[in-house]
């Protein structure tokens, strides 16, 4: 693995690490970040299964929940950028098995034709996330960002199952009922694997090609056993979901955890641009920590079963395929077996291309957007009509 100076490298993805600060032992999750959803909790006033005029607002953390911040110093509200405020009133909401589901889309007035992108996050993330992306991707193509079950403004229900099949189901489903044209799945870390799955499942022609950016190779580590420090930690891995199962170890773990000051730290070691790291990125991160049925969604990522594995799905698929991998990743990185896996496939598939992204961490589209549209834009534009 490349050596970063000033950080411990990060060896496994959504997971549970332990990292030494100042003097105490820090635990903090390493999901394929953006890490954790986007922040706003919304004001639903909606009946109908897709809505496009959602009284939404912006809340502050309610009393009961600021309540079990463990001296989280900072737990008063930030306000949000003029930007990501106007990202947020823009959303939808989508009745999905009984779930209401948060989603974006900007059309693009110029190529109408051209196929519509859809934008999932990694664990914990969400629309807002892709705040960088949205504007510049709609100026070509219709645009649609979702907030998978468990995340952000979508719906959290508590003591549920999360798996990679459920989050792949709600991706076909979208594309079913909402977006209705072949889609361009493009996904960062586990949104990346969600729409791999999609797209292996996908019978009925909805998926017209895959954008994977720093792809995971599962839900959590527990699926990356050909690793030697997977396998060394391996004992410690089932050691922690033990411990997340106890309610009151896991609240104060997750409790830990979501503190401003502390996901800002996890977030600078995982970012290759650490400007990219600023107040907006902190509180889409933090906001939806409070909500009801946050701390479930955290416990059953980490504890949950992997899901499919992309080295046998991969194959399968005869879509076009772009992969852009920031080479400066501590939780996927290029050296190790999800990376060499990747970074082999053009040599192997003619359908897949590769673009190494120099100094970007696990976040690309975030971290270096401007070198992910130098590539994405270019490929969008070469696709063959769908």
């Amino acid at each position: 693995m490349k050596a970063v100076a000033g950080r411990s490298p990060v060896f496994f993805n959504p997971s549970i690490a332990f990292c030494r600060q100042s003097t105490d032992f820090l635990c903090h999750t390493v999901p394929s970040p953006p890490y954790i959803v986007s922040p706003v909790s919304v004001l639903r006033s909606c009946s109908s299964p897709i809505s496009s005029n959602c009284s939404r607002g912006i809340t502050t953390v309610s009393a009961a929940a600021s309540s079990s911040v463990v001296a989280d110093v900072d737990a008063d509200a930030v306000d949000l950028s003029k930007g990501l405020k106007e990202l947020y009133k823009g959303c939808k909401s989508w009745k999905w098995n009984g779930y209401d589901i948060n989603f974006i889309v900007r059309t693009s007035d110029l190529n109408p034709d051209s196929p519509p992108l859809l934008l999932v996050h990694g664990f914990g993330a969400s629309v807002g996330h892709w705040r960088r992306n949205i504007g510049i991707l709609a100026e070509s193509n219709t645009v649609y960002a979702i907030d998978l079950l468990g995340f952000g403004a979508s719906d959290k229900p508590t003591g549920f199952d999360y798996t990679m099949e459920t989050w792949a189901q709600l991706i076909l489903d979208f594309l079913a009922e909402v977006v209705q044209r072949p889609t361009i799945l493009v996904g960062n870390s586990v949104g990346s694997l969600a729409c791999v799955i999609a797209a292996a499942d996908s019978s009925e022609g909805l998926v017209g090609g895959l954008v994977l950016l720093n792809c995971s190779g599962g839900m959590n580590n527990k699926a990356i056993v050909d690793d030697w420090r997977i396998k060394l930690l391996f004992p410690l891995l089932l050691l922690i979901d033990f411990l997340l199962k106890q309610k009151g170890i896991a609240s104060a773990i997750f409790n830990r955890v979501k503190q401003r000051k502390n996901l800002r730290n996890i977030l600078q070691s995982v970012y290759g641009n650490k400007e990219s790291v600023d107040d907006d990125l902190v509180e889409i991160i933090h906001r939806p920590t409070n909500d009801e049925g946050a701390l479930d969604a955290f416990v059953s990522v980490v504890t949950g079963p992997p899901g499919p594995n992309p080295v046998s799905l991969i194959p399968n698929i005869s879509m076009p395929v772009l992969i852009l991998w920031g080479d400066d990743d501590p939780f996927t990185p290029i050296d190790g077996p999800v990376g060499k896996y990747f970074s082999s496939l053009p040599s192997k598939l003619s359908n897949v291309k590769l673009c190494m992204l120099e100094g970007v961490g696990h976040c690309p589209h975030d971290d270096r957007p401007e070198l992910v549209h130098e590539k994405l834009i270019p490929w969008l534009a070469a696709l063959p009509g769908l």
